[in-house]
């Protein structure tokens, strides 16, 4: 295996200076200003039309958003469960209907959001490429290192003219871009420490499905199509130390278990883990899915030589007053900033700003599994000894795909997505 493929900071080939231009505010985002005459035919003045793969809690919800917007609209939709695309639907009238995601792609829908369980997001991110769509996906990249190579190579292929967006949403949310820039801006200082935690409540299990659906309809609860609650859920935390810190840990230790959680599925229920970057800085990690009580913690803490930071989905706060007690300057954010990064990838796709957010996601995916495997195996793991792993878990560790999906009805479902 060449380790320089899974490597998402890896040089890539500038596109050709004919095409795109480059400009000075969005080159640290990684993104590209498409000319407007090849913005592909009135595209820029005509709704962008988009089709959702994986019409489940998620997809249908986040859909909502690209209606809601006066240049989206929602014209497929495809799952492999009858009552799932018969609900999206409803919502959605006037909506082609597919039961197979390459049909949806060989349609004319000038986009697709990719709303299925992580295992499976590698092969439909390569199809939409394939297809040369604008593609906004779920995050994490994938569930394994094997899996972000593929999205990897995938998206060094893609089409330089469509956008790619995956909904790391804290990278689109206005405050957090305010708090963003308040770091590099330099006037906190250096960041000395980073500590972050998603401990909040407990996942919705679905029922009333046939047991050779369960380890589809309950994806969440199973490692092997979830990745893991560090894989799937707090990879959101950690994109957004990434991006504060500009690169990735490069070692990480810790430990996990299943404390409450012990009647569905595989996946851990609380985590504690120690990341290291190259430069020193220690980051102290922690999540778990169950709050009784309602205690809930999730957002980032930045400790810098002249203030600190707390970044979350509500809000930041900015702690540089010169004594202590004095109360944070407080900025709140009051709405889902998941809006802000569908109204960003309709706008860049109508009008050219184009990204390839596949690369920092593929960082961000596999700093979490760099935690969940230093987790698993019980022992430090570095960046380098990660990209080294074999592209298939060992077995003990890792259910195998084929035992995963349960009976021969449950494989063919997975496939026809």
């Amino acid at each position: 295996m060449n380790d320089r493929n899974l490597d998402p900071t890896a040089a890539r080939p500038e596109p050709a200076r004919r095409d795109f231009v480059k400009t000075t505010s969005a080159a640290g985002l990684g993104l590209l200003i498409l000319k407007p005459e090849i913005v592909r035919g009135s595209q820029a003045n005509s709704a962008l039309t988009v089709g959702l793969i994986g019409a489940g809690r998620r997809g249908t919800y986040v859909s909502g958003f690209f209606a809601k917007n006066e240049f989206g609209r929602v014209a497929a939709l495809c799952d492999i469960y009858e009552d799932q695309l018969k609900a999206a639907a409803a919502k959605f009238s006037g909506a082609k209907l597919f039961r197979n995601h390459k049909d949806l792609l060989a349609s004319d829908v000038d986009a697709v959001y990719i709303a299925t369980p992580p295992y499976l997001h590698p092969e439909h991110f390569e199809a939409a490429v394939a297809a040369r769509k604008h593609i906004f996906m779920e995050k994490p990249a994938a569930v394994d290192v094997a899996g972000c190579n593929r999205v990897l190579a995938a998206a060094r292929k893609a089409d330089k003219s469509k956008r790619i967006s995956i909904d790391y949403q804290q990278r689109y949310g206005k405050e957090y871009k305010a708090a963003h820039q308040i770091v590099k801006s330099g006037q906190l200082g250096g960041i000395r420490m980073v500590r972050a935690s998603w401990l909040s409540g407990g996942l919705p299990v679905r029922s009333g499905h046939p047991a050779s659906e369960e380890k589809m309809r309950n994806w969440l609860f199973y490692r092997e199509r979830s990745g893991d609650i560090i894989v799937e859920q707090d990879c959101h935390n950690l994109d957004v130390v990434n991006w504060f810190m500009g690169t990735h840990p490069v070692r990480a230790c810790g430990y996990g278990g299943r404390a409450v959680r012990k009647d569905i599925g595989n996946i851990l229920d609380n985590l504690a883990l120690t990341y290291e970057f190259a430069n020193g800085t220690v980051f102290s990690y922690s999540a778990n899915q169950f709050a009784a009580g309602g205690f809930v913690d999730v957002g980032e803490a930045f400790l810098c030589d002249k203030g600190s930071i707390y970044t979350s989905r509500q809000g930041y706060k900015l702690y540089n007053k010169p004594k202590r007690g004095v109360p944070p300057d407080e900025v709140p954010t009051r709405y889902d900033i998941t809006m802000d990064a569908v109204n960003e990838f309709i706008e860049g796709a109508r009008t050219g700003k184009i990204e390839n957010a596949a690369f920092f996601a593929v960082e961000s995916t596999l700093t979490a599994i760099l935690g969940r495997e230093a987790i698993y195996r019980k022992k430090e793991l570095t960046w380098d000894e990660l990209l080294k792993l074999a592209e298939v878990r060992h077995r003990q560790d890792f259910e195998p795909l084929a035992d995963a999906r349960g009976s021969v009805s449950a494989v063919k479902s997975a496939e026809a997505f």
